[in-house]
Order: structure tokens, then C-alpha cells, then sequence
């Protein structure tokens, strides 16, 4: 049988039925104008608009990224005014008159404490007082170092560091002055922060506490050994991050918080707190207000320090009173 001829529907004729069916369509379309608009396509939500993830409270508003933002919200735990520097002497114990109580104590020695600058909001960005302690041959100290110390009018100083306060009112303490023993209060609690002793290498007994393996039955020169370091495919056959090991131990930034004061000397620059502090004997630690107690009532500048009322020796008095 022949292939069929392909149809060709354009050159069909039309019928006059339909081409009077398409007559009044075309003039009805002329007649009416062409109305233009524009389509706006969406989605329609069954949930309600979501808090801001960033926000503390999503009935607040979000927190701005603005440096005084960042200190308004460092304000609460920023302390009023600045601290001191201090050495580690030793370790001591004071036993209660009343009760007998045995109390282990370290012995503080404030040496030498001198504002050296202030650091203000407008020109460095915060508030803060850096203090010098202790003292250093000119000869062993560079030419800009001796310059900074000049501008404060302060003999060169062998440790200095900065202590931030909450505002300009941290800043009583001006620059050249000398700052005692007596700018703690006996009875209230500080914060010390120094660099603890250096272990070395440690293993994962010593450095985390790791109970080790057991000492028999089938255990063989692995007792002390810190085990597996990590899954296979379910962790992703990887050690993860923060996987406590063997390695260095120690020699660390340490706070010690909320450490009582005993005793203040301020005739020998003594302070004596409670409890260990980091470190060994010798080492320099930053003695602050506490940030977990109520802010104490202490002195702002030197003029509101108490005055030292020393008392006079037995055979000076004898003396004087004949």
C-alpha cells in the first residue's frame, strides 16, 4: 500500500459558515481597547513572621554592631575601678581567735604600683588605667619605653598592663600617682589572674584526670594509656576537635575568683588573701575587684583613702611620755 500524502491544513479552504463565525469575533476585538496590567506573583505563608535570630529577647530589638553598643552590654561586668599589680610571696595559714579555724592564705606584695596612662573612650575606644610595678635599669629598656615613661613622669617599670574600667569615673587615680596596699579593703573580694606553673608534656592521666585502663587481665603496657582517639564512619573517621590528649599542661592564663581579703599592710605593701593563687613564688598577678560579688564600697582616687594611722612603738612612748 502507498504512503499517504502529508495533509497540509493551510491550504484548506474555509467553509462560509466559518468564516462568517470569525467576522463579528475580529470586529469585536477592534472595537474594544487593550487594557494593560501588571501580574505580581507570590506565596502564601501559614506562619507567622520569626523573631530575630541575633536579637537577646524577641520581644527587644536586635542588638546593634556598634562599638558603644558592645560596651553597653560589658557594662554590668566591667568593674568601677582599676586594680593593682601584684608579686606572689607565699603561702601562709591565720587561725580564727574566736573560732580556732585554720585558714590557708597567700601573701601579696603590691611593689611599687604607678599609673602610667589612661586610656579614654574618644581616643583609644575604652576606658582603661595602665599600671607599672616594680623597677628596671634605663639601660635595659628601649628608647620608646623610656619615652612613655617620661611623658608620666614614673621611673621605668618591669611589668605593666591595663586594667579596663566601666567610665571615665575609673580614671581617678592620675597619671604619676602611686597606688598603695590600702586600695583594698579588709573583708572585701577580689579576683587574681596570673600564668600558672609549666608542667611540660603531660600525659592524659595527669593533664585531665583520666582514670587510665585496668592494671590486669589481658592488659598489656597500655595502663596508662589515653585509649581511643576517635570513631570510625559514625564520627566521620576523624579525631574531633577538642579531643582532650596528651601535651603541654600549665603555663596558662588562671582567675581565681572571688578570693577573700584577710589583711591589708600597707606600711610593708602586704595584702593577704584566701586560698591558692596561680603561679609560683615571685610571679606577677593582677589583683581586680570581684566580678561575682556586689562592687565594694572602696576608694575611687587617693583622696578618698583612709588615712595610715601608724602606732608608735612601746619605747618611743616611754620616751615621750617621759
Amino acid at each position: 500500500m502507498p504512503p499517504r500524502a502529508a495533509l497540509s491544513w493551510g491550504s484548506l479552504p474555509l467553509s462560509p459558515s466559518a468564516t462568517r463565525s470569525l467576522i463579528p469575533l475580529a470586529q469585536q476585538n477592534a472595537a474594544t481597547p487593550a487594557v494593560s496590567y501588571t501580574s505580581t506573583r507570590g506565596i502564601k505563608s501559614t506562619f507567622g513572621p520569626k523573631p530575630d535570630r541575633f536579637a537577646h529577647h524577641p520581644n527587644k530589638p536586635a542588638l546593634n554592631s556598634t562599638s558603644t553598643a558592645a560596651l553597653e552590654r560589658k557594662a554590668h561586668s566591667t568593674p568601677l575601678r582599676t586594680g593593682l599589680l601584684a608579686l606572689k610571696r607565699g603561702m601562709t595559714a591565720l587561725y580564727d581567735p574566736e573560732t580556732g579555724k585554720r585558714t590557708p592564705c597567700t601573701v601579696l606584695q603590691i611593689d611599687r604600683n604607678e599609673v602610667v596612662a589612661h586610656k579614654t573612650r574618644e581616643k583609644n575606644g575604652y576606658w582603661a588605667v595602665q599600671i607599672g610595678a616594680g623597677q628596671k635599669e634605663p639601660r635595659n629598656v628601649t628608647r620608646p619605653l623610656l619615652g612613655h615613661f617620661a611623658q608620666a613622669g614614673v621611673s621605668p617599670k618591669r611589668h605593666l598592663a591595663e586594667f579596663k574600667v566601666k567610665d571615665g569615673s575609673g580614671l581617678g587615680v592620675s597619671v604619676g600617682e602611686s597606688v598603695g596596699a590600702n586600695w583594698f579593703a579588709l573583708g572585701q573580694w577580689v579576683d587574681v589572674r596570673g600564668i600558672s606553673r609549666g608542667m611540660g608534656f603531660a600525659g592524659g592521666m595527669k593533664r585531665h584526670g583520666f582514670g587510665g585502663q585496668p592494671a590486669s587481665h589481658g592488659n598489656s603496657l597500655t595502663h596508662r594509656a589515653m585509649g581511643s582517639a576517635g570513631g570510625s564512619q559514625g564520627s566521620g573517621s576523624r579525631v574531633l576537635p577538642g579531643k582532650r590528649m596528651a601535651g603541654n599542661m600549665g603555663n596558662e592564663s588562671v582567675t581565681i575568683k572571688n578570693l577573700k581579703v584577710l589583711q591589708v599592710d600597707e606600711k610593708n605593701g602586704l595584702i593577704v588573701v584566701t586560698g591558692c593563687v596561680p603561679g609560683p613564688k615571685n610571679q606577677i598577678l593582677k589583683v581586680q575587684d570581684a566580678l561575682g560579688k556586689p562592687w565594694p564600697k572602696g576608694p575611687m582616687s587617693n583622696a578618698e583613702l583612709a588615712p595610715v594611722v601608724e602606732a608608735a612603738e612601746p619605747v618611743e612612748a616611754a620616751a615621750a611620755t617621759a
